[in-house]
């Protein structure tokens, strides 16, 4: 991996950078830790600048929560309610379910999408339900760049730091990964117990 990143952003620059973070938003092939703290350290034996990792990282960033804001912006109610017609039972979910949670996302979706670019894997998908729920682009864009671009610059300067032990690194952040991971994991059973009971109760 090692070989491939140095090869692609030695070759690309900039534009490598800015390539690998848009692709890691949309489909992520190597996690953005490895890939900003990794052009962090090159920036120590490149040409390139910190300034400008994180500017080109952020702007790729940003290209990919607008990929996938659109994609929501598509998944319009309309079709979540075709879905719930044929696997409603079998999800346990009725339309007004699909309502609560839209206006639960209109209440408290700045938030959502500001925080969630802190956790791993989730700040690249809550860019689908800020689209699902029509979020002003303006805003969404605003808190997109802000949470990205405090995340960049916290990995990239770690990169830059600690020079050819960016791996240490990385290591730190799998092991945050799976805090964060086994933390959801343990919410979603704890939300699904709690709406399955209701449910039975009803």
């Amino acid at each position: 991996m090692e070989k491939f990143l140095t090869t692609f952003i030695e070759e690309y620059g900039y534009l490598g950078v800015m390539l690998l973070i848009a692709l890691e938003n949309v489909f992520p092939p190597i996690p953005s830790e490895v890939i900003l703290t990794f052009s962090g350290f090159m920036t120590t034996k490149t040409s390139l600048s910190i300034s400008g990792v994180i500017i080109a990282s952020t702007i790729g960033s940003i290209i990919g929560a607008v990929i996938l804001y659109l994609i929501g912006n598509q998944l319009v109610i309309g079709r979540l309610e075709k879905i719930i017609d044929k696997w409603g039972k079998v999800l346990r979910l009725k339309k007004k379910d699909i309502y609560k949670a839209d206006a639960w996302f209109d209440k408290y979706g700045p938030f959502t999408v500001f925080f969630c670019r802190f956790i791993p894997l989730i700040r690249s998908l809550i860019s689908i339900p800020a689209g699902m729920s029509k979020m002003k682009f303006g805003i969404f864009i605003i808190l997109t760049t802000l949470g990205t671009l405090v995340w960049n610059v916290v990995l990239v300067y770690l990169g830059a730091s600690v020079g050819s032990s960016w791996e240490d690194i990385v290591n730190i952040m799998e092991i945050y990964s799976n805090i964060i991971y086994a933390t959801i994991v343990v919410l979603v059973i704890g939300i699904g117990f709690i709406f399955i009971r209701k449910r039975l109760i009803k």
